[in-house]
């Protein structure tokens, strides 16, 4: 008789959360590198979008990165500042428009983005969530 198989226990990066940290890559690298050549070429044109896309880049670096090695506390936090960051950006900038004279990733609640700004961090704090309410719930 053969020993039973043991399978390696899912990481928050398996399954569903593969696609999440590909989104979370993708927005990095899209909004690091936008913001990195407008910072560099026209900052004074409007800071203020501008350092907002790069806060954003790297909070998504930060939230596929724990996503990726597993630590969920991070990778909520990350989320959890994201969804503020877009909501309150998105708010603000309809609120005084003169704020931003060119749009941020958060900037209309991400609306030059196809709004995934705003449902990426929702999407990734039920899958965070749930990942940490399964994991804590005894085995059946």
């Amino acid at each position: 008789m053969s020993a039973p198989e043991q399978t390696a226990p899912r990481t928050l990066s398996s399954g569903f959360g593969r696609l999440i940290v590909l989104v979370y890559v993708v927005f990095a690298l899209s909004a690091g590198v936008r913001a990195g050549f407008q910072v560099a070429t026209k900052f004074s044109h409007a800071p203020i979008s501008y350092s907002l896309s790069a806060i954003a880049a790297l909070i998504y670096l930060v939230a596929a990165i724990a996503i990726i090695r597993g630590n969920g506390r991070l990778a909520l936090a990350a989320v959890s500042v994201e969804l503020a960051g877009v909501v309150g950006v998105g708010a603000v900038s309809f609120a005084v428009s003169g704020w931003f004279p060119e749009a941020s990733v958060w900037s209309h609640f991400g609306s030059g983005y196809g709004y995934v700004p705003l449902v990426l961090p929702a999407v990734g704090l039920v899958y965070l969530l749930r990942r940490r309410r399964s994991e804590e719930s005894p085995a059946g």
